[in-house]
């Protein structure tokens, strides 16, 4: 089953398709200016979202546009591997709030199509939400939706070279360009991340999929750590804040749970920090969950990161 939406008068209602991430990207800058004062996607980020292998354009996404034929509204639900959860957002033109309720009833009921379809018997439903944005705060409240974490935006300034940290003894480092160390990589990552919210198990070929099909991915960019031979930690560096911020992007993180405690995420950053530092960039980006299992907001901030931003999870259980 394909969910649609109810007929709108004076709009026009289809899927969502390569070309459209322009516009698409044009309706979400202007949305994300007026709460936070400045546009927060690229359109590579656009683009990489409608190519994702977890997204079926034809049956999870909505473009709505008025009778000028201008895009009014753009709305999405997206599976996360094949789990019970499902995030889900729409982006609604100020000037057509009269679309907010059909479009928040419809991801909503897509994303328990997807679970069912799944085998699940119930869908957790996330959408992010800028911690500025009260009205849709409001929206989700008033539709059964809850605060579950916070995502906090952290940047570490680069001015000029940055010192790489001293390699501890028995510890040798790998970058992401031979599949052996990307499926080192990998396997240390979904073991590190196995207790954060959100996570959902993905295989290797999934987890490289998604990576390798997103404009901002750099295997060279992927390190992993290995002690005594033994891989015990990565770090995924991307291009994502590349275009707009001249900036680094750690995407995931990891350190294996019998590894923590010996300074090793604290290695891992500083040696992502010189890196970004050595390829002329002016700062070093990443997300933590305020409320990780792991102390790694005040890992952060006792290297010298700064908040920037914060995204608030709402959830809801169907």
């Amino acid at each position: 089953m394909k969910t649609t939406i109810p007929a709108i008068a004076g709009h026009v209602t289809r899927r969502p398709l390569a070309a459209d991430a322009r516009e698409i990207h044009e309706l979400i800058s202007l949305c994300d200016t007026q709460v936070i004062g400045k546009a927060d996607m690229t359109l590579d980020d656009v683009a990489d979202q409608l190519n994702d292998s977890s997204f079926d354009g034809k049956s999870d996404g909505w473009l709505v546009h008025d009778e000028t034929g201008r895009l009014v509204a753009w709305a999405w639900a997206c599976r996360k591997g094949f789990s019970d959860n499902v995030d889900v957002d729409v982006v609604v033109h100020p000037a057509t709030p009269e679309l907010t309720g059909p479009l928040w009833d419809t991801v909503t009921e897509r994303a328990k199509e997807i679970t069912t379809g799944l085998g699940h018997e119930r869908a957790v439903v996330d959408i992010g939400l800028y911690r500025e944005d009260s009205g849709k705060r409001a929206i989700a409240a008033s539709r059964g939706f809850a605060a579950a974490t916070s995502f906090i935006r952290l940047r570490a300034d680069h001015e000029g070279t940055v010192p790489r940290p001293e390699l501890p003894a028995g510890m040798t480092v790998h970058d992401g360009l031979t599949e052996e160390v990307r499926r080192q990589g990998h396997a240390v990552q979904q073991a590190g991340f196995a207790e954060h919210f959100g996570f959902t198990p993905k295989d290797y070929d999934e987890w490289y999929g998604e990576l390798d099909s997103s404009v901002s991915t750099d295997w060279a960019q992927l390190t992993v750590a290995r002690l005594d031979g033994e891989p015990v930690a990565m770090l995924l560096g991307t291009n994502a804040f590349l275009g707009d911020e001249n900036s680094g992007y750690v995407r995931q993180l990891a350190v294996l749970p019998a590894f923590r405690g010996r300074g090793l995420g604290r290695f891992m950053l500083r040696g992502a920090f010189a890196d970004d530092a050595r390829r002329g960039r002016v700062g070093t980006y990443l997300h933590v969950d305020a409320n990780n299992s792991t102390p790694a907001l005040d890992l952060y901030l006792s290297v010298g990161m700064r908040q920037v931003l914060a995204i608030d999870v709402w959830q809801r259980t169907i």
